[in-house]
Formats: structure tokens, sequence, C-alpha cells
């Protein structure tokens, strides 16, 4: 039981329960005092032990009706010809006292898995499958792909060679005993199915999702198909979550740095120099600054959503940070950001701003109007836009001050770099006062990026 258990928090674990090595020592605990004899009390203490919000108590509470539920093994599918053969000869069975089946052939001499199948006693053919899928490691299955393979060590390990041979010999002696044998194979077969198909969706769902998720991490923002909009969402949460978790406001714990000798030996000269007071070489840390200027016009609609996303991420790993939205002129919305939560921020933000004609002069000049005076050398002033200004005055120059006045301008753009001064791109005379411009066409570079400015601060 113990082994299943460990399957079990393996598989909850993979449906996106957060379970730690403590926490499933503890619930193993609580199953040794409560028992396994009644499964909804145990079903209860694994999701008070375990779960520790509502969503949480619904994933454990399905993945744990799927994994202690085993569906009842089905029968052969005969019809009425055959059930009534079926019943006739199970009748003359009963009534040659065990020493003979129909047609007069023993059943000493067939597999232990043929006289189970033929008997259809389904807890030992239940107990075969679970044996044997324990054998065959079945909780190692990951992709659909590998059914036909689990499938196949399943009813090896059960016996199925010795079992082919006992029904070409029963086709031939006995056809009658042989037809049985070959319905109660076949559904043999889909109970096998059926398990490695339940295995697969207990086991496999983490490795898949993180396929599935790979490749849209690596997938272009502005090609997202609507029915991916929300899964992208989720993962830009996901790097979110992630930076919060590295980057936190608070300080869990402050490096120290190299003991610094000098100090400490002048500070215990009282006491001979023996070091009951130690002196540490510590290293200056700039207190993060950032303003964010976030690009919601027509053009980067697409993507707009993602980069509101990280910014509003932002606000809750840095202390100092004023985010500004713009496409025909600018705005600010970093209280917008702090007091909402992101979906009801963005929708508050591209309500008033977004979705306009982007005018990359006009905003610059707004900026300079409302917070050029708060850009100082600690600041690093962070771009997300495709720099496409409709023919219209980049105002090159305020970027030029903006860059002279802040430690780093950094420009995110969601456009690849091919396409940087083509058309009415003016991204080739703004990089030239930048000090990183990086393309930002997908998640992970997006992620990259974000994690690069955050952690020069740290």
């Amino acid at each position: 039981m113990r082994e299943n258990l460990h399957r079990f928090f393996r598989a909850a674990r993979g449906a996106g329960v957060r379970i730690s090595p403590a926490e499933s020592i503890d619930a193993m605990r609580a199953a040794a005092c409560v028992g396994i004899s009644d499964r909804e009390i145990l079903r209860d203490t694994f999701l008070l032990t375990l779960a520790k919000t509502q969503d949480e108590k619904r994933t454990l509470g399905d993945c744990f009706d799927l994994f202690f539920t085993a569906p009842e093994p089905s029968q052969p599918a005969t019809g009425n010809d055959g059930a009534r053969e079926a019943a006739e000869a199970q009748s003359q069975d009963e009534a040659s006292a065990g020493s003979a089946t129909a047609g007069g052939q023993p059943t000493d001499g067939l597999g232990p898995l043929a006289q189970m199948l033929l008997a259809q006693d389904r807890a030992a053919i239940q107990a075969a499958i679970a044996t044997a899928s324990s054998a065959a490691s079945l909780s190692d299955i990951r992709f659909f792909t590998q059914r036909g393979l689990f499938s196949g060590r399943i009813l090896d390990s059960m016996g199925i060679a010795r079992l082919r041979d006992d029904l070409d010999g029963l086709t031939a002696g006995n056809p009658a005993l042989g037809e049985r044998l070959a319905a109660a194979l076949e559904a043999l077969r889909e109970n096998v199915r059926d398990a490695v198909s339940r295995a697969l969706l207990l086991y496999g769902r983490e490795e898949a999702e993180n396929l599935r998720h790979d490749i849209l991490r690596n997938a272009p923002l502005a090609r997202i198909e609507p029915r991916q909009v929300e899964e992208m969402r989720a993962l830009i949460r996901q790097i979110a979550r992630r930076l919060r978790e590295r980057y936190s406001k608070p300080r869990k714990r402050q490096r120290r740095g190299h003991l610094d000798v000098r100090r400490t030996l002048r500070r215990n000269a009282a006491w001979g120099g023996v070091p009951f007071l130690t002196a540490w070489k510590r290293r200056r840390r700039d207190r993060p600054k950032i303003v964010a200027l976030c690009d919601v016009s027509g053009s980067v609609a697409r993507v707009s959503d993602f980069f509101l996303l990280l910014i509003h991420s932002l606000h809750e790993v840095v202390s100092d940070v004023r985010s500004f939205a713009f496409s025909g002129h600018l705005i600010e919305v970093s209280e917008t950001l702090e007091t909402n939560p992101a979906e009801l921020a963005m929708q508050e933000i591209m309500s008033k701003v977004g979705f306009g004609s982007s005018d990359y002069g006009s905003s610059f000049a707004d900026f300079e109007r409302l917070a050029m005076e708060g850009v100082t050398p600690q600041t690093t002033v962070i771009v997300l836009g495709d720099a496409r200004s409709n023919n219209l005055d980049p105002g090159a120059d305020i970027v030029r001050r903006i860059s002279e006045r802040c430690k780093r301008l950094v420009w995110l753009n969601p456009e690849g770099r091919m396409t940087w001064g083509w058309g009415d791109s003016e991204m080739l005379r703004y990089q030239t006062f930048c000090t990183v411009a990086r393309q930002c066409a997908t998640a992970q570079q997006l992620e990259r990026a974000v994690s690069d400015i955050v952690a020069a601060y740290q």
C-alpha cells in the first residue's frame, strides 16, 4: 500500500496539486491512522491533509477517484447462441466435478491464465492485471504513443504466450471451448487497454502539459490562436509567479559576503584579537527603480495583453515601479496595476488607451512632461513596443534624453530583427540610444528579458 500511495502522490503532483515531501509523509501517517478499508474516509483524509485550495480539492478528488476506483473487468461478448452454448458447457463442467470441460478435454493441462479466463473470476482477473501492471512499471507511462508498448508488457507478464499455445490446442481439440477462450482473451485485451488509458491520464498528464507548454512558450505571441489565448495567459501567470518567488520584495535572507579581516581585528582588539564580533564586506545594492512604457496600439494588440501581465507582475516583485501605457498618447497606469487584479487592470487600461493608432513621438513627449523628472541614474526604463510610428515624428531626441538620464534603457520588441527599420519601423534609430534592445516575440524570450532586468538589482 505504501508503494501505491507514492504513485498516487506522484499522479496528484502531475495533476497540479502541490505536495511537498513533508506533506506526503503527514498524509501517509493520517492514512495509517484511519485505515484503508473505507474509501470515503480515506478520500476525505487526503483532501484535508494535502489540498490547500478549493481547486486543489477538486483536482485531488478527481485524481483519487481515478486512481483508487478500478472498473469491473468486462465480460466476453457473445450472442444468444454463444451464451446458450457457454451455459451448457458450464453446466457440463459442473457435472463432471471439475475433472473435464466440454468436449472431455481436461482443464488441468491449461495454463493458469487460461483457467482464470474460463472460470470468469473477475476478482482474480483484476488482481492479475494490477500485479502485471506493477511488474511492467505502468506508472512510468508518459505519452499516448506508449500505450501499445505497456499493453504488450502487461499481457506478457500475465502469460499471454502460454495462453496462445492453449488457445491453439483447444481450437484443434475442442472448438467450442476454444471459442470461449478466444472471446475471454479479447475481453482481457480490452481490460488491459482500459488500465493503460487510466494510467496515462494519471501519470502522463504532467509530461503532456509540459510538452504543450514548451511548444507554447516558443510560439510567437502575435500568432497565438484564439483557442490558445487562455493557455498563454495561464503560462504568463506562471512566469510571473516564478519571478515573484525568485525576486520577492522582502529579502528573506541577506548575503553576508566575505569576512572583513581588518575591521574584525580592530573591533575585537579589547579581547586580544579573539573574534567575538565579526565584520563582513557587503556589496552595496541599488534599490530597484523601474519605469515601464507599454505600447497597446492596434499593431501590437495581440501581444499587449501579455506585456501588461508581465508589467503587473513587476509591481509585485519590485518596490518602486511606475508604469505607463500608450498608443496615440500616454497615460500612467501604476495605480491601476497595483490596486486591481490583472484581468480587470488590463481591461481598464485597454478601454482608456488601447487599440489606437501608435504615435511614439507624441507619447514620448507626454512621458517627458509627466515623468522625466523622476528618471534618475538609478532608473531602468523599459519600453515594450514594435517602434512603428506610422511615419510620424518618432521623438528620437526625447529617447536620447531619456537614455542620458537613466541607468539603462531596455527596449523589448515583439517583431523579428529582420523587420527592424523596414516600412514605418523606427527601431534602428531607437536602438542607438538603448542599452539593450531585444526581440521578445515569445513567452520564453519575454521571461528571460524581464528576469535579467530584475536580477540586475539582486
